[in-house]
This record gives structure tokens, C-alpha cells and sequence, in this order.
């Protein structure tokens, strides 16, 4: 097919299809048109063919058809093709010799993302002897003169008269995780954005993380030798026509009208959460507790926004799993990262902070820095799913914690300032600091991570393995089933079923506290408050639940009612957080010396009753400092003085060694301590 037959043949096809598009674009102020394939295909199936085969050379003559449109252009019009036939659809890793210079659609992640910079498409020259202008297409990397002039013949430099630059981007477009087999690497392609593809508006579309389609031309690009020269191989990129967001949170999960029509009718079930709950790991035997509370992690609170660049108050509910090995941690986080709208699983020890968060790496395409994002910033509206969390290193879990309360993660590294946004849910699973929980020792000080990290989490349950007759006979006929029928133990819920009301309760669902909710809560917490000890006391008193606990309980009271569908939340929804909240405490917050609850055993190492001792101990060193008159104290001494107001010796020896690591005392020699 001729050139000018391609031009009348675009001709006809814009002024059938898109010709009241194409003027209200130009009215508006766009520069390009969306064509649908299918409709071109339709309409030509000539020019179809050739634009799988020639895109180049199509698209060009489609452009130049425009011209013939009387349209009031002062710059370029761009034409953008999508909706290529399945023949079309690569993988990154299928991507052959054959493809180039063809016309190719692919799916992936956008891992890192260059900045905007200008570059010359051509560029017009004159010639000094005859004043000849000669233009030159800059298609290579490397700005090329004119060879000689094509007028008079010379040879040499030419002056450089004007230049076309056009805004250009690179992005590493990185295969979907879930199309890749076994142990497969997700291989990656540089996709080359330009012109309006870089327009701030799709800038938003292609951050590190987001899940795109791109349509566009492979081509290749020579590799250029350390010791001058060219390499005989080259690299591929793809050259975007068109690249559109295929976002898999929550937001974009289509519901069909059947599919609302049975979300609504199951809301109305009295034993909705009930339902949910047995859905949700129907292989995991047990847990009940821990399940509930994962639903209502799924679902997660309200997220709040208090005035314009107010407080902003997180919904997202994050819970730590940690238990004696084998007892199922990984196979519920496993199971929760494929029930969620969109998730992440990653390991501890093949974590690192910059994996988790995000990086700057040295983008050699166009010479700077790039981001490059973690998995909390790609689970963005999803969960992220944290096994082994307690085989990081204390740098790494460091990072996660901006992550996990303010929900953004900010980077200042190289010439890259950025907040990124990580509205992520995070589910963590963990071992004892033993590898299995010592019975006889308290459980909070069996947890092996820092305070500030176990503070963020709203849920902590402990999974203990004991040996229990009638419980592990079930367990037993449990698994040992599971084995003989080899098929797949379903809730009577379906997975895809579960993801879509999950996703339909979070895009429509925004309850609010009712009075009675209000009420319950606020009357757990002050009962909770107040059980912690006399005013007398109030020194070192145990504080049993936190304002950080009060959030918590609200957060979970808001996803029970999400999991209604409701736009109230009820007494009864407060009852259900309560009761997890309460659930948690009971097995790490108990204090056995007192009896009651202490948060402080859980967010810090040192309990109310470590607290009080720990005064009583630095008083007597004081007052014997007083009574000899000698900076010098005797341990014996203290240890005698701490035995008539009720510390037995071990108690205060742990304390003086506590004193000396945190530098408050010294000891100059055996058996002898002094303050500092």
C-alpha cells in the first residue's frame, strides 16, 4: 500500500469514527487521539496488518492525515493506539530479534522512573561556503553534524542554526510476579517515554509501583565499549505509543451489577463475619481469634483527614504474628497476600531497608538518579506481608517505622528529595527470641524486638505450640485429611468472591461511630485506665492501654462494620474490637508480679513494677552515700537495705547491673558501686 493511499486511508477512518473527538481534543487543548485497534481493524483491515508489521511508518502517515483536517494546530498531533489483539501481547522475557522495529503490547510494574529532561529529535544546519540549510534527524544517542554539504560538496563544521527538543523519560518496566513460574527472576525492559506520554497528568500514572500496559515499537540500542567503539550486541528498549494503568488496589477492581446484587445479599446475613472468617484460611486449622482479627485487617478503619493539611489519622490495622515454628504464620500470611485486592510478600532475611522502602540508583539511559521503589511503597492501598521479621537487621526494621505510622516514605539521598505515599497495611509474622516460646518464662520479654517497631502494631498475638491431648488429636485428623484428599479445602466463600467484596466494602464503606460505639469504648478504656492501680501509687504506676490502643479499638470497630457493609458502626461492632484488643493484652500485657495489665511490657522492656524498683534501689544507694558519708557503696549493703522493703537479692542484682549498663552507677572495683 502507497504512502498516500495510507493518508486517505486514515482520512476516512478519522472522519467516520473520530472526527467529533478529534475537534473536541483540539478545543481542549489535547494533543493526541486514543484509537481503539479494534475499530481500525474493523473499518481496514489493511492498515491494521501494516501497523502490527510497519508501526513506524503507520503511525507517521496517520499523523500526516490530520493535516488535510483544517485544524488550528500549533504544535504536533499525536495519534495512540490500545487494545492490540492477544498475537500482540509479550512477555519481557519473549521479547526476540524478531520483535523488532514490530508493533507490541506488555504488562508489568514500573520499578524505577528517570527524571523529565529534554532531548533533540533534529536539528538544521548551514553551510558557511554556500549558506545551503541542511536539517539532520537525531535518532542515535550521539548528537550527529551533517557529513558534508548535499549543495556545494564541503566538508567540515557546519553551523548549528536551530534545534527540536521534545520532554523525554525512561521507566524499567518489570514483569507481573504473578505470571512468572517457580523460581523465575522477573526480567525487565526500558521503556523510552516522549512528548505527551510524559505530560504531568500521566506522570502520576507511571510512579515506581503502579501496574501499567504499555503499546509500543521494540527497538534496539548499540552498547557502546569501555575501550571505544561498539559492542556487536545491542540492548532492546521499547518505545511507548501509549501506556495506560492497570492498578490492581481496591479502587479499580470492577464489579458487575450480578456480582453487587450477591455482595449486597450476603451484608445482609447475620452470620456475615462469620462467614468471612471461615473463608479466609479454610487449610489452617485453628486460630479463630487470630482470623477474625485478619479479617478485619482486610477491611481495615476509616482513613481520616482532619481540615486542609490537617492531622491525618491512619485506617490501616497492622498486626505481629509470633509463634513456635511450624504453627502456621507463613501459611496464613501466604494465604492473606492472595486473598488481598493487591499485596507483597517478603522475607526477613532476603529484606533489606532499602527493599522495603525505596532506593536511589544511578540510571545510566539518561545519565542521573532514579527512585526506585520498595515493597511498602508498591503495596500502596494493599497489605504487605512480612515473614521472619525478627531475622532483619535492627537498621532495616528501622526504616519501616515512618512507613507504618506516618504512612509516606521519604528519601534524601543523592540529588532525589521525594515523599512517597505508603498507605500500606502490614502484616508481620515473627519467632521468640529462643526459636520457640520457654514456658516458664514471661512472653513479652520472649519478643526480640525493639519497642518502638512493636508499638506501631495495633494487634499482637502470640501462637503457642503445647502439647494438648484433645486438641492436637483434632489437629492431627485435620491434616491428615487434608492429606488422603488431596483437593483444595474451600470456605463457602470463593476467594475471587472474597476479594471483591473486600474490595466493593472498601470503595463504598465509610461508617461512622454511633453514640452506643462511643460509649462502649470509651467506657472499656477508662475501666482499663483505672485498673491499673491507686492514685497514691501514681509514680510508677502500670498503665495498662494507651491512647495508641484507643485508636486501635476504633480502627477495628470501624472494619467490623465494614464487613456489614454498614454506615454505622454499632455496640456491637465495639464489642467484637474489645474483645480482640483484650485477647491480645491477656497474653503479653499481664504483669504476674501485680496481676494487671501494663503496657509497658509489651512497649518497653521495663514494667511499672521494674520501674519502682529500680527508684527504691538508686534511693537506698543515695541515702547510704548520705549515712557514711562516702561516695563508695558496698553492694551487700544495698542488697541488705533492698531486702527489708521487700527486694529479694536476684531482683537487685539484676538492677545494679541494669544501672551500670545505663551508666547511672559505676563500680571502681569488686563489690563496691558509685553514682555518677
Amino acid at each position: 500500500m502507497e504512502l498516500n493511499e495510507q493518508i486517505l486511508g486514515f482520512q476516512d477512518f478519522f472522519m467516520q469514527e473520530y472526527h467529533e473527538e478529534i475537534l473536541e481534543r483540539v478545543r481542549t487543548g489535547k494533543h493526541f487521539l486514543v484509537v481503539d485497534f479494534n475499530r481500525l481493524a474493523r473499518f481496514n483491515p489493511d492498515l491494521a496488518s501494516l501497523l502490527l508489521d510497519k508501526p513506524e511508518d503507520i503511525i507517521k502517515a496517520a499523523e500526516l492525515s490530520l493535516k488535510h483536517f483544517d485544524l488550528p494546530l500549533k504544535e504536533d498531533f499525536f495519534i495512540r493506539f490500545f487494545n492490540l489483539p492477544s498475537t500482540q501481547h509479550v512477555m519481557v522475557r519473549d521479547v526476540r530479534a524478531k520483535h523488532l522495529g514490530k508493533f507490541i503490547q506488555m504488562d508489568g510494574i514500573v520499578r524505577q522512573k528517570s527524571d523529565v529532561r529534554p532531548q533533540v529529535t533534529s536539528a538544521r544546519f548551514e553551510c558557511p561556503s554556500c549558506g545551503n540549510i541542511i536539517p539532520v534527524l537525531q535518532l542515535e544517542q550521539k548528537f550527529r553534524d551533517p557529513g558534508m554539504c548535499n549543495a556545494c560538496g564541503r566538508k567540515g563544521r557546519f553551523r548549528l542554526l536551530s534545534k527540536k527538543l521534545v520532554d523525554a523519560q525512561k521507566i524499567v518496566l518489570e514483569e507481573n510476579p504473578e505470571e512468572l513460574e517457580g523460581g523465575e527472576q522477573p526480567k525487565r525492559l526500558n521503556v523510552y517515554l516522549k512528548h505527551d506520554l510524559v505530560s504531568p497528568m500521566t506522570e502520576k500514572q507511571t510512579n515506581p509501583g503502579a501496574k501499567v500496559r504499555v503499546v509500543g515499537i521494540v527497538k534496539e540500542v548499540p552498547i557502546p565499549l569501555n575501550q571505544g567503539g561498539q559492542s556487536v550486541r545491542f540492548d532492546l528498549i521499547n518505545e511507548a505509543n501509549f501506556i495506560e494503568p492497570l492498578q490492581e488496589d481496591y479502587t479499580q477492581i470492577e464489579i458487575s451489577k450480578e456480582e453487587e446484587e450477591e455482595i449486597l445479599a450476603l451484608s445482609r446475613d447475620p452470620a456475615v463475619f462469620a462467614k468471612i472468617t471461615e473463608s479466609i484460611a479454610p487449610s489452617i486449622y485453628g486460630m479463630e481469634k487470630v482470623k477474625e482479627a485478619l479479617v478485619l485487617q482486610l477491611f481495615g478503619g476509616v482513613h481520616k483527614e482532619r481540615g486542609e493539611g490537617g492531622v491525618k489519622s491512619r485506617g490501616d490495622i497492622h498486626i505481629l504474628l509470633i509463634g513456635d515454628p511450624g504453627a502456621g504464620k507463613s501459611q496464613l500470611l501466604k494465604r492473606i497476600s492472595h486473598v488481598a485486592p493487591k499485596a507483597r510478600f517478603v522475607s526477613g532475611k532476603g529484606a533489606s531497608g532499602a527493599g522495603l522502602t525505596a532506593s536511589v540508583v544511578r540510571d545510566e539511559f539518561l545519565r542521573g538518579w532514579a527512585l526506585e521503589a520498595g515493597a511498602l511503597v508498591l503495596a500502596n492501598r494493599g497489605i504487605c506481608c512480612i515473614d521472619e521479621l525478627d531475622k532483619m537487621t535492627p537498621e532495616d526494621r528501622s526504616a519501616m517505622h515512618e512507613a507504618l505510622e506516618q504512612q509516606t516514605v521519604t528519601i534524601s539521598k543523592a540529588n532525589i528529595q521525594a515523599t512517597l505515599r505508603s498507605e500500606t497495611t502490614v502484616l508481620a509474622a515473627a519467632n521468640p527470641k529462643l526459636g520457640r516460646f520457654e514456658p516458664r518464662e514471661i512472653l513479652a520479654r520472649q519478643i526480640e524486638l525493639p519497642s518502638t517497631l512493636i508499638n506501631r502494631f495495633d494487634l499482637i498475638f502470640p501462637i503457642r505450640d503445647l502439647p494438648e491431648r484433645e486438641k492436637d488429636e483434632k489437629l492431627a485428623s485435620f491434616i491428615l485429611k487434608l492429606h488422603q484428599s488431596n483437593e483444595e479445602q474451600k470456605g463457602c466463600l470463593s476467594t475471587e468472591f472474597l476479594r471483591k467484596y473486600i474490595s466493593y466494602a472498601k470503595q463504598r464503606c465509610k461508617p461512622k461511630l454511633s453514640d452506643e460505639a462511643l460509649e462502649e469504648l470509651k467506657e472499656y478504656y477508662i475501666k482499663m485506665r483505672s485498673s491499673g492501680g491507686n492514685d497514691n501509687e501514681a509514680a510508677f504506676q502500670a498503665i495498662p492501654i494507651s491512647a495508641r490502643q484507643l485508636e486501635a479499638l476504633v480502627r477495628l470497630t470501624e472494619a467490623s462494620a465494614k464487613s456489614r457493609l454498614a454506615a454505622t458502626a454499632t455496640k456491637r461492632d465495639a464489642k467484637i474490637a474489645i474483645d480482640l484488643v483484650h485477647h491480645c493484652l491477656s497474653a503479653i500485657g499481664l504483669d504476674p508480679e501485680t496481676g494487671k495489665f501494663d503496657i509497658d511490657r509489651i512497649a518497653s522492656s521495663i514494667t511499672a513494677t521494674q520501674r519502682s524498683n529500680i527508684a527504691i534501689i538508686k534511693d537506698i544507694i543515695k541515702q547510704l552515700e548520705e549515712v557514711t558519708g562516702n561516695k563508695n557503696v558496698s553492694v551487700n549493703d544495698v542488697v541488705r537495705e533492698a531486702e527489708t522493703k521487700g527486694i529479694d537479692a536476684e531482683t537487685t542484682d539484676e538492677i545494679i547491673e541494669k544501672l551500670k549498663r545505663s551508666g547511672d552507677i559505676y563500680a571502681p572495683r569488686h563489690d563496691i558501686i558509685s553514682r555518677m
